[in-house]
């Protein structure tokens, strides 16, 4: 039985529309790599992309939606390199630090853009309990599931998933900020200056996995 699925392709305004919001992000994070999140305004943005005000407001009602984007869009890239290591399959634990690194890996390649998805300026915005379908939602579930598997299959001590995963995405992002924010890590100190990134990374991710490993 073969089963057809009709895929829906974009219209020209949807084009469009996905065009504007491109170039808004794009030119938040420039204005975010010289002037800091102070440096954001709808109307420098506006500016930016040589639009008015009252149009940028129709891509985005305001900074904390703007922020909350480029978050998304983050977890978007993330989901997409977790789902390839998926495909690749192997054991479990592997797979799990294969992702660990790929969340610490696409910070540091797109530093400015992570710099402002966790930027304080979403401390503005009120708690609120996150939808199903965001991508951060769907990013947890997947470590979750991870943690679940690696206990089903005896490789990880038993514990509460959910608790765990909030501790690695904590440990994760905590590493990614450094890496992304500070010029001199992780060399800036004496006696440190034979110390790489990749070193740092690779202990990091491995001291975690030990902390989920029976």
């Amino acid at each position: 039985m073969t089963v057809e699925i009709a895929i829906e392709e974009d219209s020209p305004a949807d084009r469009r529309r996905r065009k504007v919001r491109e170039a808004i992000i794009d030119a938040a994070e420039k204005i975010f790599k010289t002037d800091g999140e102070e440096g954001i305004s709808m109307r420098r943005l506006a500016e930016a992309i040589d639009y008015s005000p009252a149009a940028i407001y129709k891509y985005f009602s305001s900074k904390d939606d703007l922020y909350t984007s480029i978050r998304e869009m983050f977890f978007e890239r993330l989901l997409a390199r977790i789902h390839t290591a998926m495909d690749q399959g192997g054991e479990i634990h592997l797979l799990c630090e294969n992702c660990l690194r790929a969340y610490i890996e696409i910070g540091i390649e797109e530093p400015n853009h992570y710099m402002m998805a966790f930027s304080t300026a979403s401390r503005e915005m009120p708690p609120y309990i996150h939808d199903e379908k965001e991508q951060s939602f769907e990013a947890e579930n997947e470590l979750v599931e991870m943690i679940r598997a690696g206990m089903s299959d005896g490789v990880f001590h038993e514990m509460d998933p959910f608790v765990a995963s909030k501790s690695v995405w904590a440990s994760l992002h905590g590493m990614t900020m450094l890496l992304v924010s500070l010029d001199d890590f992780p060399q800036g100190m004496p006696g440190s200056e034979h110390v790489t990134r990749e070193m740092t990374l690779d202990f990091h991710v491995k001291a975690i996995m030990r902390g989920l490993m029976q």
